[in-house]
């Protein structure tokens, strides 16, 4: 029983328990949501009265942006009504100015008309003028023709004929008194320079000639120099590139070839074997080859000795390779390398009466027969190949045209191409320089004065002062003074167009009056 009781005892308790929580929960349940509500409205007041704090900020700002947006909207307009105003003042100023200039040009349109009319009205006048005029001079043409005697092409050929001869007599009689003009200031002073570079100038007279022919020590050393079967001389000609001339001219080869520089190397190169005694084609191209190296470095020490003895300083290795190699050319049997010498101190002399720069003069006569040392290489005239590696090795323009027009291929245009000009002409001109074959010299006389007597007027002329001066004798009838200068200048240039020699030429033309008569 008394587990029962127990038990029933638990139940109960239990019972009032939960029934004693539930309340509990209930009731404190109600308390937090009241709390809570109570908590959740003042939350709510708090957020309504901070976004109507918001709000009114906002609505503040945003009226704050609209009214600095219009004022600044209303400034930009405002703005912007000035500039259109000003450019609508600047249209209207412009349309004035072309309601203006439409005015003249309307003006000046009638005027035009009026002119053209006016114009149009004295081209008819003119053209019924000129209609007359030539209906008038043909019947005067008529009219002289019938008294004359001559058709009008006949009288014009006579008019021209007179006119021709009046105007050449006035030419020559203006090229007379120029030229007197001129000699009597320049004459002198061009005296005095050319002699003085002539006497200042210490060069030998008879010039420096390259051999081509080598003495042997006996005629059986022609026998070892042809060899077996021809063997070494072959072996000489394909190395050297020169031809050799064994004949019956005793103790003596003759080398022969167009190049200077392989004919020296190949004299350079017998003479050698000739003194050594081993002639064999081994031995050949070994001796070859160290003359080769002997001529290259002789070239380039003989181009840098001119220009230090000379005081000519900066020009390119190539060009003073290029001036060693004149030392072995020759022109009209004149060292063009000594030549050349002669004209670089001759060009310093003279400009330093003139007062020209010496260092240029020199240098431009030293460099002027440059392109000789080519011109067997390269087509063309000897200037202008010169000139044209003074340009490419760097050289200046004034060196250029004096390279250039020192044999008239430029027109001179500077004083110092005109320098080299004459010392080129002073350097071949001196007696002894340069000499001629027999048949050359011949064949040049002959050229002189079959050119001389080729002008109308001429009697007879005469090459005199070995072809430096032909004199021709004119005809006093058909020929007169103003005539005579003329005729020299006219003979000068055709001999400078159609011949060529060295130095210069002078042509005297002469013309006498003779009267004869008798006394009985």
């Amino acid at each position: 029983m008394e587990l029962q009781y127990a038990i029933i005892f638990i139940l109960v308790t239990a019972v009032v328990s939960f029934v004693a929580g539930n309340f509990l929960r209930k009731k404190l349940s109600g308390s937090v949501i009241t709390k809570a509500e109570s908590s959740a409205e003042r939350i709510l007041e708090d957020a309504r009265r901070e976004s109507e704090t918001i709000l009114k900020e906002a609505t503040l700002q945003a009226k704050d942006a609209v009214y600095q947006a219009k004022a600044e909207f209303e400034r930009e307009s405002k703005d912007k009504r000035r500039d259109l105003q000003s450019l609508e003042r600047r249209i209207q100023q412009k349309e004035e100015n072309l309601d203006k200039k439409v005015l003249i040009f309307d003006q000046r349109d009638a005027e035009f008309f009026k002119k053209e009319q006016n114009f149009n009205a004295r081209e008819q006048a003119l053209g019924q003028k000129e209609e007359n005029l030539a209906q008038m001079i043909a019947e005067e043409r008529q009219t002289l023709e019938r008294i004359s005697g001559l058709t009008s092409e006949e009288a014009k050929k006579v008019l021209m004929e007179a006119f021709e001869n009046e105007a050449k007599q006035d030419a020559a009689k203006r090229i007379k008194a120029i030229e007197e003009e001129a000699r009597e200031t320049a004459d002198k002073k061009s005296k005095e320079i050319l002699s003085l570079a002539i006497q200042r100038y210490a060069g030998e007279y008879v010039a420096e000639k390259t051999v081509s022919v080598v003495a042997l020590p006996s005629d059986e050393m022609k026998g070892r120099i042809i060899g077996r079967e021809g063997r070494n001389i072959r072996a000489l000609e394909a190395a050297t590139g020169i031809d050799l001339i064994i004949d019956d001219t005793p103790e003596a080869v003759i080398l022969s070839g167009f190049n200077p520089i392989r004919r020296e190397i190949a004299k350079l190169s017998l003479e050698k074997l000739i003194a050594d005694g081993r002639i064999h084609p081994g031995r050949i191209e070994e001796v070859v080859a160290k003359s080769t190296e002997e001529v290259e470095l002789a070239i380039k020490e003989a181009g840098e000795q001119a220009a230090f003895d000379l005081g000519v300083y900066g020009i390119h290795p190539d060009i003073l390779k290029l001036l060693g190699r004149l030392k072995y050319r020759t022109s009209y049997s004149q060292n063009v390398y000594q030549h050349s010498l002669e004209v670089a101190f001759l060009c310093g002399i003279m400009a330093e009466e003139l007062g020209v720069n010496v260092k240029q003069a020199k240098r431009a006569g030293l460099l002027h027969d440059l392109g000789k040392a080519v011109d067997h290489e390269v087509e063309g005239s000897h200037a202008v190949i010169g000139a044209e590696l003074a340009r490419k090795y760097g050289e200046s323009p004034k060196i250029v045209h004096a390279l250039m027009a020192h044999h008239e291929d430029e027109k001179p245009a500077t004083v110092l191409a005109v320098l080299v000009q004459a010392a080129d002409a002073l350097s071949g001109a001196r007696p002894g320089a340069r000499r001629e074959m027999m048949e050359t010299y011949v064949k040049r006389l002959e050229d002189l004065e079959k050119i001389a007597t080729s002008f109308r007027g001429v009697t007879n002329s005469f090459a005199i002062q070995a072809g430096r001066e032909i004199r021709v004798m004119v005809s006093s009838e058909d020929v007169n003074d103003e005539r005579a200068v003329v005729l020299a200048k006219d003979i000068a240039k055709k001999i400078e167009a159609e011949m060529t020699y060295p130095g210069q030429i002078k042509v005297n033309v002469i013309r006498e009056t003779r009267a004869t008569e008798y006394a009985r």
